[in-house]
């Protein structure tokens, strides 16, 4: 019988809680399974995991194969560094030196990872910094501009003001001089009319001797 160390799903609906299982490999994933060796909680910050050292070797002896996920929490743990050494022959004593050098480094490599992590949040909120003191700096230069540009208007608005006032006073003045020019040349216009009126009648005064000279031939 082929046996895997693997996850099998506990737990409610979006509250997963796994339990780590000793399993034949071809039952279902979540079938009945031969032991539990540990468990496995993501909800926890950080994860809880927790793994049977003796189970699992008990198992590791009879040719389990951890599955990609277990093998993992496995070499986190140290214990598959631990089933090596002792599948070496090395005396527990030798073990137990090798155990505390990994674990050691283990922790060093924690604190390099936790302070990087704190450079990188420290970098972040200087970042957030940064950009707020650039947004005052960009709301005050607008608060500054407004009134420039509000004066500037206004300026505008003047000049355009003035130059049209200009233009009305100048229509208003050439309009003052047709009207003049108009009343200055009426009188004239009714002397030249009344004068050819004048040169165009008859008078009556010469009509009516001719007319007395003509009764008198017919009489004769």
């Amino acid at each position: 019988m082929s046996v895997k160390l693997r996850l099998t799903r506990m737990g409610r609906k979006k509250l997963p809680f796994y339990r780590i299982v000793a399993i034949d490999s071809k039952s279902r994933r979540d079938g009945k399974y031969l032991e539990k060796v540990g468990y496995y909680n993501p909800i926890t910050v950080p994860a809880e995991i927790e793994i049977d050292r003796e189970k699992v070797f008990k198992w590791l002896e009879r040719g389990a194969i951890p599955s990609d996920t277990v093998n993992s929490f496995l070499k986190n743990k140290g214990i598959l560094l631990e089933w090596d050494l002792k599948k070496r022959g090395l005396e527990p004593e030798k073990i137990e030196q090798e155990l505390e050098n990994w674990k050691k480094k283990q922790l060093e490599r924690e604190k390099r990872k936790e302070a990087k992590l704190a450079m990188e949040q420290r970098k972040k909120e200087q970042q957030v910094k940064d950009q707020e003191k650039e947004e005052v700096k960009e709301a005050a230069k607008e608060e500054n501009a407004a009134p420039e540009a509000a004066a500037s208007e206004a300026e505008v608005k003047d000049t355009v003001q003035e130059e049209t006032s200009a233009e009305e006073a100048v229509k208003e003045e050439a309009k003052a001089g047709e009207t003049e020019q108009e009343l200055t040349t009426a009188p004239e216009a009714k002397d030249d009319v009344k004068k050819a009126t004048d040169d165009t009648e008859t008078p009556k005064a010469e009509d009516t001797p001719a007319e007395d000279n003509t009764l008198e031939e017919a009489d004769k």
